[in-house]
């Protein structure tokens, strides 16, 4: 139980990645907070999941982008918990255009959710685990776009690369509080929303070829890279991103 003790916020974890890192780390020995926006039966599946496996969990309704319910979503779980070890930033959203006519509102909703969240859910988090004392992890899902363009994309690039050295600065910041921060950069990772891609075998084939591994990847396999950065076994990690992509990064573009 890599994470026995430990207690943790997954934000947008009702579904997706966020799903299979809730649901792994509670398997793990961690007691899970579901933060989500939306509908709440999809939360409530996975804490029920969660607690008829025998482990810890609840749901808490937070915007990421909202200053007041994170801090209600940070206040709610050390006052329920007791205290706060791991928070991964897991939230998300992209909306797809042409630059020259992207809306100016869909940046901001990008930027908002994607960027602005994990900083605001860091900061209070941090805050957190200094008052504790016992130091903490703090996860951020990225993508393999913080480093790789993709058109059409801009705001979530943009997003993401400031995600990037959001992470390696705040890092240096909280390690004397022995913080870690790191990143998840996924790659092509199958959840529902890809269906779209998989039904259409040109599409998929194209994707593949991008893929050296030549597969999807799991929600489950991003889900095991989280808990070893929440565990003790990883406590000399900071400041690095951690690309789980079956070398897309290295590949993409070159054929």
């Amino acid at each position: 139980m890599k994470l026995a003790g430990k207690v943790a916020i997954v934000t947008g974890a009702a579904t997706g990645i966020g799903r299979a890192i809730a649901i792994g780390m509670a398997k793990a020995g961690a007691a899970v907070v579901i933060d989500y926006v939306g509908d709440q039966a999809l939360a409530m599946n996975v804490v029920n999941q969660i607690q008829a496996a025998g482990a810890k969990a609840s749901a808490i309704a937070a915007d990421v982008s909202n200053p007041e319910q994170v801090a209600s979503l940070i206040q709610q779980t050390v006052q329920t918990m007791g205290k706060l070890d791991i928070l991964v930033n897991n939230a998300g959203l992209e909306y797809k255009r042409p630059f020259t006519e992207y809306p100016f509102e869909l940046w901001q909703k990008v930027i908002a959710v994607d960027l602005t969240g994990p900083f605001l859910c860091a900061q209070a988090a941090a805050k957190a685990m200094i008052a504790h004392g016992g130091g903490g992890r703090i996860i951020n899902i990225s993508s393999v776009h913080e480093d790789l363009p993709m058109v059409t994309n801009a705001p979530y690039c943009a997003a993401k690369g400031g995600l990037r050295m959001l992470m390696r600065t705040i890092a240096v910041e909280l390690a004397p509080h022995k913080i870690t921060v790191n990143n998840i950069a996924p790659g092509a990772i199958f959840t529902p929303i890809d269906k779209d891609v998989e039904s259409n075998p040109a599409m998929e084939h194209q994707l593949m070829a991008e893929i050296p591994l030549g597969r999807w990847g799991k929600p489950e396999e991003v889900a095991d890279l989280a808990i070893f950065l929440a565990s003790d076994l990883a406590g000399y990690c900071t400041g690095g991103t951690f690309f789980i992509d079956g070398g897309m990064l290295r590949q993409a573009g070159s054929l």
